[in-house]
């Protein structure tokens, strides 16, 4: 190429068409051009952070236990929500676009080095290279680092970390992954090192996990086994052995998001003897840890609740807090998928907490996204006695529809897709700024 991209947005562009594939697991191709960078070590102390579901929230409440605890920590996860900048973070703030770009172009640098063609990298390997390369550069403490997809063979997996967390194995990116959950876990199990923590955030998870971190020698923290958690009138107990705190509710939500925190503190535990330990840190980070879109309410009339819970784990989990909140009147679902997730599987979780679908095509979003009548097609009848769904172009359409006509007691339910979220993130804050609005 002979122009190298001037802004953040044309270098986004150019990654989305300089790669064939969205997807390439592998590390061969990622690690030549790590290596040509020098291989930049993100931190002198690294956790990652695998699974299902739940990784975003596990580094938020990692990321805020060792804030308050005075550490500089930088945090990359995946995908982001409305600017790219979210997915790498220093010291709590998202890195500006100069950081990004820098990054970028020595990165397409070192892609370029040797004979040949350029190694090729896909959008997501760009990303990750680009955050260990500006962490390195920030003299950071820690280093929380969210695998994209799997682990054995994402691109997160180029660093040993110190202590690994896999919060869930469930069924989701089967085309890459297997279709079943012994599969899914060996591909998770990827980011175990010997000898170091490995913490698994389920209490029965697929034995093919488990003897993966047992062949290497993993040092295993089992939750329910190595330590547990408990609700209480006024918050929660963590303990691991004579260690035990109480702890304040978390301000996340969703009933899992206390098995998040414990795998959280789990690893700060087994990695006390670096780190120290500080329970009243630990508390303030759980109080204090936010992350967008993760049953994110917005204040109605009607209600506005968002949430990325994309596969049928995560349905599972929602259909359980709406059932712990029931609402005064119906609850009007506004709903996205891509075209690799079990759409099926996701609105059949929610069978009966969802009064009317509303579904929203995603293809003008995503090469991957669905349009509205193949998404019908997908969720068959699944949606049980709900009346037959409506169908829009795009989600900020499906939202405004589910605002006109939703009623006195009414809430609206936006999830299914980072790109749903997203959306619905958007139309709260254009609602908001015209309540704020004055009059004319």
């Amino acid at each position: 190429m002979s122009e190298l991209p001037s802004t953040l947005a044309d270098w986004l562009d150019y990654q989305q068409r300089v790669h064939p594939q969205a997807i390439e697991l592998g590390l061969e191709r990622v690690r030549a051009v790590w290596e040509r960078l020098g291989a930049p070590a993100p931190a002198p102390l690294v956790i990652a952070i695998g699974g299902t579901n739940g990784k975003g929230s596990t580094v938020a409440f990692l990321e805020a236990m060792l804030a308050a605890d005075g550490r500089r920590v930088g945090a990359y996860t995946s995908p982001h929500l409305l600017r790219y900048n979210e997915r790498v973070r220093v010291a709590g703030d998202d890195v500006d676009d100069a950081a990004l770009i820098d990054a970028f172009e020595r990165i397409e640098a070192a892609r370029a080095e040797g004979p040949g063609e350029p190694v090729a990298l896909t959008y997501f390997e760009y990303g990750t290279l680009a955050a260990l390369w500006i962490f390195s550069r920030s003299a950071l403490d820690v280093a929380v680092l969210e695998v994209g997809l799997g682990g054995r063979l994402d691109a997160v997996n180029l660093v040993d970390a110190d202590a690994a967390i896999v919060t869930t194995v469930d069924l989701d990116h089967q085309d890459w992954l297997g279709d079943d959950r012994d599969s899914i876990g060996r591909e998770k199990a990827g980011i175990f090192r010997t000898g170091r923590p490995a913490i698994v955030g389920e209490s029965e998870p697929p034995a093919t996990l488990l003897a993966q971190a047992a062949r290497i020698g993993a040092d295993l923290r089992l939750a329910g086994r190595d330590f547990a958690y408990a609700r209480s009138e006024d918050g929660w107990s963590w303990s691991a052995g004579d260690t035990q705190l109480m702890l304040p509710p978390p301000r996340l939500a969703a009933p899992c998001q206390l098995a998040n925190a414990a795998a959280a503190i789990a690893a700060l535990h087994a990695l006390r003897g670096r780190l120290g330990w500080n329970p009243p840190a630990i508390g303030e980070g759980v109080a204090q840890a936010r992350i967008g879109a993760r049953l994110q309410r917005f204040a109605g009339p009607p209600e506005l609740i968002v949430d990325v819970g994309h596969n049928p784990q995560a349905a599972r989990a929602l259909a359980e807090w709406l059932r712990a909140e029931p609402a005064a009147g119906r609850t009007l679902a506004v709903f996205g998928a891509l075209a690799d997730k079990d759409a099926r599987g996701i609105v059949a979780a929610l069978r009966g907490e969802v009064d009317e679908w509303l579904l929203a095509g995603l293809d003008g979003d995503s090469p991957r996204g669905l349009a509205a009548e193949p998404l019908r097609a997908a969720i068959g009848d699944a949606i049980g006695a709900a009346a037959e769904p409506a169908r829009y172009a795009d989600a900020g359409k499906a939202l405004a529809a589910a605002f006109a006509q939703a009623k006195a007691g009414d809430r609206i339910l936006a999830f299914g897709s980072f790109f749903v979220a997203a959306a619905a993130l958007r139309f709260a804050a254009q609602r908001l700024a015209r309540r704020a609005a004055p009059a004319a």
